[in-house]
């Protein structure tokens, strides 16, 4: 578990990665979010992860970047797990889709739109998933009202 390998691949093959870090022998992976669905589509075709287990995303505020958006994917073979990351700002929050490279990110992903309001450009069917379709307001965000904002 947490081999170098697949991480250096990325990193000397296409100069994709802007760092890489290992925590608990995972690795953790960030890219720019414009390369988002140019690397997923590596680690999966080239990597072997071929299983997203999730996506989320961390709410930094007030820092800007203010977003990071978190792929959590897996290599069956290997049993090896990946966190790839980008980091998207909090004046336009988006990032493109990677439910070309996985078709299980549309659920994670509208998830993820709907409490944090990071848009996901490209995405077949973005719209709320948790909350009411009339919901003002994206409720992990840091600066959510606590009360709420219906």
């Amino acid at each position: 578990m947490g081999e170098a390998g697949p991480v250096k691949a990325v990193l000397e093959s296409v100069g994709l990665a802007v760092e890489a870090r290992e925590h608990r022998r995972q690795w953790s992976l960030w890219v720019p979010a414009e390369r988002i669905v140019e690397a997923c589509r590596l680690l999966k075709q080239d990597q072997g992860y071929r299983r997203l287990s999730f996506v989320t995303a961390v709410d930094w505020y007030p820092v800007e970047p203010r977003f990071e958006v978190v792929y959590s994917i897996h290599s069956l073979e290997r049993n090896d797990w990946l966190r790839v990351k980008c980091r998207v700002s909090g004046e336009n929050p988006e990032i493109d889709s990677v439910t070309g490279v996985w078709g299980a990110a549309g659920w994670y992903e509208r998830e993820v739109f709907d409490l944090f309001g990071i848009r996901f450009r490209h995405h077949p069917d973005l719209r709320r998933i948790m909350m009411p379709q009339d919901w003002q307001g994206h409720p992990l965000r840091k600066d959510y009202p606590l009360s709420g904002a219906r």
